[in-house]
């Protein structure tokens, strides 16, 4: 043991090396939680349907009792593993993940790799219309990020790690390892920077050789042979291009708007998941198609064996699906309904295209193909990730043309029409916007107070123009406050206001006040209190200082742009500075030395029992053992989640945390007593 905690210590300190090694085994770890996935799938069709393979004929030859019932027992299963075990393994999986990223430092429960797992695999076994790609993702970030956390590694590693489970995932299940990479940092990470690209790339190609060794090495659809008869056709699937994406948007509200209506039905919620199932099976007696992933539909389509009033209903009866499962409470991907319905609107269109023009066009098989691509790319915002799937899917460079014509067209037709993507849209209706900004968060734990100056300009409404001019030039500041009776802010001048009349001052001189020049509204006031986060959301494009009042609605001070950005760049450079020190810090090792610094170390140690509900200000750490409190990691909420913090000295010290502290070796161990 001693042995391999020595090595693992000499690989931490090399950054390239360190990082191949561990994502080579989340790539193998995350390709076998692929084909266990897929494995889990298979029994659990054996307990549903008493099948092993999905076989469309065999759901069609059972009895309708049978095909409402399954899904309504898979729905209670799920509704008890969701809402007893893990929360998260709700939906479609994705958005936690990019969640997890962004706002909590790559940390996932390892308990979601099971709960994820189970509650998705009887979702789509039992036929809930989901995806497999969806859950297989976050099993794999899950993976990831429990493995970081198990080797103690930083957030900048723990977010790549993150990252290499999600592309396993993708890769596994299509055997397409650089569309698993490029979903990864395209949609989880949004960064293609290399340092995190080359590990993302080789867990990738780790997780295909695995699902390759047990599932062979074949495409995960039966794709028809594609040539581009005339040019005149790109206009076809241009057409195909805006229908994609208009297809793509009502996907998203219908999913959307069915959570919602679940959400406000009086009943118990492990139970909504029934209703879902039981709502799925009625559905399923006229359009059994749309149980499970539906790969067997997707393969008819491209095909050409469906014909054209079903391709066009099986599109919209997918959309409801879908939305009836995920919005009920079921857990599943839509990353494969969405391959579902472009396959159903291309072949639909491509049919038409096909009848009209016979000798100029290709085959409905074709536009199904690119179609797959067309919603993807519009529903994710990802129309990289899109284009190189389909591309890996058919190996053949001559689809290129056309499926990048009809992706872009599409994505660019549903960013314009909505900001978010079907993954986004989760988490701004929680009050998260991770593309706004990741790292705004940083602010989240300063307050304005901690920021304003208190130096600050006043004038009294009656006062004539020239008082005001001479305001600005006895202060650096951009603004006056005007003022009432007690120090009540009535307005604000800015130089914006002052600039036109200076022009005109012998004849305005006299006549203009300082309550005809200020702004009423349109300018942001903040409290002392208000989180400096908010503060810089609530600047938008106002660039001036603005008045910062106290809890009796006086002003009090003013608040600088430029002071919180600089606020915001020192936050940044410490949690950096903090999370680069803290990986030198071995996962168990009692002191770390810094080398070039005799005798001082770095160590994370936790906090003495006396230390809890009190401040870190109150316990002057420095002066009472010359330690500096970088970091502290501590529970967040009521969850096993471990977070990340850089404190500030008003910060509270809870039971349970640990502090990463940099001092004299002597002093560490001073403080190590008083536990």
């Amino acid at each position: 043991m001693e042995v391999f905690r020595g090595l693992h210590v000499r690989l931490r300190r090399t950054e390239q090396m360190y990082m191949v090694l561990v994502s080579v085994g989340i790539g193998l770890l995350g390709g076998l939680g692929a084909v266990a996935f897929r494995e889990l799938i298979r029994i659990g069709q054996l307990l549903f349907w008493n099948m092993g393979e999905y076989s469309l004929d065999y759901i069609q030859s059972l009895p309708d009792w049978w095909k409402v019932l399954a899904p309504a027992a898979g729905g209670l299963i799920v509704g008890v593993i969701i809402h007893y075990f893990a929360k998260e393994a709700k939906g479609h999986g994705v958005p936690e993940v990019m969640e997890s990223v962004a706002l909590h430092g790559g940390r996932i429960r390892p308990r979601v790799v099971v709960a994820k797992m189970l509650a998705s695999g009887v979702c789509i076994a039992s036929g809930g219309s989901v995806g497999r790609e969806g859950p297989i993702v976050q099993i794999g970030s899950a993976l990831g990020s429990t493995i970081g956390q198990w080797l103690g590694v930083g957030e900048r590693r723990l977010r790549t790690l993150v990252g290499c489970g999600a592309a396993a995932g993708i890769a596994a299940t299509f055997n397409a390892p650089v569309a698993g990479a490029l979903f990864s940092v395209e949609v989880i990470l949004g960064d293609f920077g290399v340092t995190q690209f080359s590990p993302i790339v080789i867990s990738s190609v780790a997780a295909t050789v695995v699902s390759r060794h047990f599932l062979g090495d074949f495409p995960a659809f039966e794709v028809p042979k594609y040539t581009m008869i005339s040019p005149l056709e790109l206009l076809a699937y241009a057409v195909l291009g805006i229908l994609a994406g208009l297809a793509a948007l009502l996907f998203t509200s219908a999913l959307y708007g069915a959570e919602d209506l679940f959400d406000t039905l009086r009943f118990p919620e492990p139970l909504k998941p029934v209703l879902g199932g039981l709502a799925i099976g009625a559905i399923g007696l006229w359009y059994p198609e749309i149980f499970g992933v539906g790969y067997e539909a997707i393969n008819e389509a491209l095909q050409g064996n469906v014909v054209l009033y079903l391709l066009l209903a099986l599109a919209l009866v997918k959309i409801l699906a879908v939305s009836l499962t995920i919005g009920s409470g079921g857990s599943g991907g839509i990353f494969a309904p969405s391959l579902f319905i472009g396959a159903m609107l291309g072949g639909a269109v491509g049919t038409v295209v096909h009848a009209t023009w016979p000798g100029m066009t290709g085959g409905p098989g074709a536009y199904a193909l690119v179609g797959m691509g067309a919603v993807v790319g519009a529903g994710t915002h990802a129309p990289i990730t899109a284009i190189l799937i389909i591309f890996e899917l058919t190996n053949d460079y001559k689809i290129i043309l056309p499926l990048m014509v009809t992706c872009i067209i599409a994505t660019l037709l549903a960013t314009q029409l909505r900001r978010a993507s079907i993954y986004t849209l989760k988490l701004l209706r929680r009050g998260i916007d991770i593309r706004g900004g990741q790292t705004v968060n940083v602010l989240r734990n300063v307050r304005v107070a901690d920021v304003m100056r208190e130096a600050f300009e006043t004038i009294a409404p009656e006062e004539p123009v020239m008082r005001v001019i001479s305001r600005f030039m006895e202060q650096p500041g951009d603004s006056v406050f005007v003022t009432g009776e007690n120090g009540r802010l009535l307005g604000v001048i800015t130089i914006d206001e002052v600039r036109p009349i200076m022009g005109d001052l012998a004849e305005l001189g006299s006549l203009v006040i300082a309550g005809d020049m200020m702004l009423e509204t349109g300018f942001p006031s903040f409290w002392l209190g208000d989180p400096l986060d908010e503060a810089m959301r609530r600047f938008g494009g106002y660039h001036h200082s603005c008045p910062v009042l106290g809890d009796d609605g006086t002003l009090v001070g003013s608040l600088w742009p430029e002071d919180v950005i600089s606020r915001y760049n020192a936050e940044l450079l410490k949690r950096e500075m903090a999370s680069t020190m803290a990986l030198t810090v071995a996962n168990g090792e009692h002191l770390q030395a810094l080398p070039g610094l005799d005798g001082i170390s770095l160590a994370e140690l936790p906090a003495p029992p006396s230390f809890s509900g009190k401040s870190l200000s109150d316990l002057d750490i420095r002066g009472r053992f010359g330690l500096t409190v970088l970091l502290v990691k501590h529970h967040s909420g009521s969850s096993d989640e471990i977070v990340d913090r850089v404190p500030d000295a008003a910060y509270v010290i809870e039971e349970g945390d640990h502090l990463l502290v940099l001092g004299a070796d002597e002093s560490i161990h001073r403080l190590e007593a008083e536990g």
